[in-house]
């Protein structure tokens, strides 16, 4: 822009300002360099004329490009940080309609007084939360400034006029309104709070999801619908992140959360496009965030739950649901599955990261640890009962050759969560989870949890009524199952045959040696089952041959 066009905008000469406008926002559409603007003070002197003409009413037909172009300028964290611009941010909440002004003014009932806009006004909404959500996402100046002009007061208002009144804002403007709205509570704790504790915002939001869910139950929902509900889920996740009301408070609202949240997960569960996974990633995301308690909203009782008992066999055509356990519609939890799935095929054609998996694994984890029903039905997909013991547990595409391939991970989350939700799955006890996934496997965990000496876990609270998981195939194979592989191992050489006992006990020197050598280099470091199940460093390798016959005495007494 030269300074002829700047000194334009300046005297407001209505027959040009559209045309460098329009000029300049096409030139800069995709900026994000600005240094030829911080010379000659460039940057400040275009900011203070676009303002010139945002203030002035009689101008309001070019306030659409006005403001197309301070989103431009609010791209240079630089200019931001080095003027003072809390006068221009006033004049662009109240544009938006969330300054304290339009808050105070709205009817008794909460709702804003004018619910019906033109097009262009719409725009100039619209336009003007792009730019605020620029504002806050670059300066925290800004977003104190939001906090204090009750900005969110006024977005909540607006979303309790959403789920109150035939009416509606353009869905256009419920975007950015929930844009805003993240970027407030995800940068500004003191805004979670307020959200929270003053305005009851989770309960409003809820509301607003569940209202959202019933008109979409007859109709497809837009991509643009799904996009808000995307930003809203967002939103809820940093506010329950880290909860400030009572415990009771916050578990009523939550089990209401979860029940709306099954709605979505059975709507979308189907997974058809980029958009409704997304929309379950965020709710999965959210459900991180709620407590075990209140995760059995998830199940729903299956219509033919009254009239059935518990013994009688249900034939596929009585029931009541597509996916009915123990009379329970357990459709959420195969969507949890099924999105699980995704994510492992997604991760080893793509190499991705593994922050994809780790939050429906949380979940999958803590509906195995609140009801039995949940971990009854997800033993029964993760971990079925064995019949083909010839492969070792890591090997296959099944789930559970998935999760033990993630028990020697290098990256912990990941590696914990799955040890975590297969040691639950089977009840906490190290026989069983040996059987499925092999001793050497669960090392890790049974190092953790101080049962590297394969003894019972005290203090768990799970039913003894299950059914026996042995098959016929696995009790064919049993004797012949190598509990360290987990899976039959066929028979091999003994490599010391052929050899007399000079050799033997050579080899056997030569052996103790280089496990000596391994250990000083620091490459291994032996180790004893101490009295807490716990591994115990060894000092020298010959305290392994000390111990053995307290450690065959503890055997024997054990058995």
């Amino acid at each position: 822009m030269d300074a002829e066009q700047l000194k334009r905008l300046e005297r407001k000469e209505t027959a040009y300002i559209a045309d460098i406008l329009t000029q300049f926002n096409t030139k800069n559409a995709d900026l994000l360099v600005f240094d030829s603007f911080h010379t000659d003070n460039l940057w400040h002197d275009l900011w203070l004329a676009i303002f010139g003409i945002l203030d002035d009413e009689s101008l309001s037909s070019l306030h659409a490009q006005c403001l197309n172009t301070v989103r431009i300028l609010t791209r240079d964290e630089f200019s931001l940080q080095t003027h003072y611009i809390e006068q221009e941010l006033g004049t662009l909440l109240s544009l938006a309609r969330i300054n304290g002004s339009t808050s105070s003014n709205s009817d008794d009932d909460g709702t804003l007084p004018q619910l019906t806009l033109s097009d262009g006004e719409a725009d100039v909404i619209a336009e003007s939360l792009k730019c605020i959500c620029n504002l806050v996402y670059q300066s925290a100046d800004c977003r104190r400034q939001c906090l204090r002009q009750h900005s969110l007061d006024a977005i909540v208002k607006r979303l309790n006029s959403a789920t109150s009144c035939a009416t509606r804002y353009p869905s256009t403007l419920e975007y950015y309104d929930m844009k805003l709205l993240f970027l407030l509570t995800a940068l500004e704790p003191t805004a979670r709070t307020r959200l929270q504790i003053d305005l009851n915002g989770l309960t409003y939001m809820t509301n607003w999801l569940d209202d959202k869910l019933t008109e979409s139950a007859t109709a497809a929902v837009s991509d643009e619908q799904l996009n808000i509900i995307c930003e809203l889920l967002k939103v809820m996740f940093t506010v329950t992140s880290a909860p400030d009301k009572s415990p009771n408070e916050y578990e009523i609202q939550s089990l209401h959360l979860t029940g709306v949240l099954r709605e979505l997960l059975l709507r979308f569960g189907n997974l058809s496009t980029e958009r409704e996974r997304a929309v379950v990633t965020h709710a999965i995301n959210l459900l991180t965030n709620i407590s075990g308690s209140c995760l059995s909203e998830l199940l729903v009782k299956c219509s033919n739950a009254e009239t059935g008992t518990e013994n009688e066999a249900v034939s596929a055509n009585a029931k009541c649901c597509a996916v009915c356990f123990e009379k329970r519609n357990v459709r959420s939890l195969a969507v949890l599955l099924d999105y699980l799935r995704g994510g492992l095929a997604q991760q080893e054609s793509e190499a991705s990261s593994h922050e994809l998996l780790s939050p429906v694994l949380t979940v999958l984890v803590k509906c195995a640890r609140s009801n039995r029903t949940m971990r009854h039905y997800l033993r029964k997909e993760i971990l079925p009962p064995l019949k083909d013991v010839s492969k070792r547990p890591e090997v296959g595409n099944e789930l559970r050759n998935h999760l033990c391939r993630f028990l020697t991970l290098p990256a912990m989350i990941l590696r914990d969560l799955s040890a975590e939700l297969l040691f639950v799955l089977c009840k906490e006890d190290v026989g069983r989870m040996i059987k499925y996934t092999g001793y050497g496997n669960a090392a890790g965990l049974f190092a953790k949890r101080g049962v590297l000496d394969c003894r019972r876990i005290e203090g768990t609270d799970y039913s003894s009524d299950s059914e026996d998981s042995d098959t016929e195939e696995y009790k064919q194979q049993q004797q012949s199952f190598n509990p360290v592989l987990g899976c039959v191992e066929q028979p091999k050489r003994n490599p010391l045959e052929g050899m007399s006992e000079e050799q033997k006990e050579y080899e056997a020197l030569q052996l103790v040696n280089l496990l000596e050598q391994l250990r000083k280099d620091g490459i291994v470091q032996p180790a004893l089952i101490d009295k807490d199940g716990k591994p115990q460093p060894l000092e020298h390798i010959l305290q392994l041959q000390e111990e053995l016959p307290q450690q065959q005495f503890e055997q024997k007494r054990k058995t």
